[in-house]
């Protein structure tokens, strides 16, 4: 991406987080019903898990949630599985469905975490500062996701691509911190978000 066009995402970026910030009391979650069940069908519900490699978007950050619908319908994130699926949605649309999923109940923790890995993942979040951004808790905030029993395996795969640098967004904080982190490591990180108590 040269440097132009690198300008321009970050630009439309913050000029739509700044707007969007402002959107959670107008947003309707009740508009967002019909087009979200297209949403979880792959993403699952609060009692269906996702399907694998997918993330739930129940109980995840409003913002978070408006700023990747907003990259994705602009191509500023490349997900082939989310290719087109915005073409036409509009910003309001991005609020009402924002709404409707930050208001869901999050995910449960998954079956019993394996003890060894759980405590070396929990170490390496706690050296990495992970809960400096994702809070303590990994509910995140604002723009910064919810990581807290999220599946695993979305959680490795979303970790490697931004260590890889194959994952762009509007922030590259995450490019920054996963940056020369070992496979065995990321497992260990993925498998202790996975497993935390709700």
């Amino acid at each position: 991406m040269n440097a132009l066009r690198r300008a321009v995402l970050v630009l439309s970026v913050l000029s739509f987080v700044g707007a969007a910030s402002a959107q959670p009391e107008s947003a309707d979650p009740s508009r967002a019903a019909a087009r979200a069940a297209t949403c979880e069908s792959c993403h699952g519900t609060p009692e269906r898990a996702p399907l694998p490699g997918t993330p739930y978007l129940a109980g995840q950050q409003y913002l978070f949630l408006e700023t990747q619908m907003f990259l994705f319908r602009e191509g500023l994130r490349d997900v082939p599985q989310m290719a087109g699926l915005f073409t036409g949605v509009t910003d309001r649309d991005f609020a009402d469905m924002g709404a409707y999923f930050a208001r869901q109940t999050p995910p449960r923790g998954t079956p019993r975490p394996d003890p060894t890995l759980h405590a070396r993942g929990a170490a390496l979040a706690r050296a990495m500062g992970c809960g400096s951004c994702h809070l303590p808790d990994y509910r995140g905030q604002k723009h910064v996701p919810r990581l807290d029993n999220q599946p695993e395996d979305y959680l490795v795969a979303a970790m490697k691509a931004y260590r890889d640098n194959t994952r762009a967004g509007s922030d590259t904080s995450m490019n920054a911190a996963l940056y020369r982190v070992g496979d065995d490591d990321l497992q260990a990180l993925a498998h202790y978000l996975a497993h935390q108590p709700r």
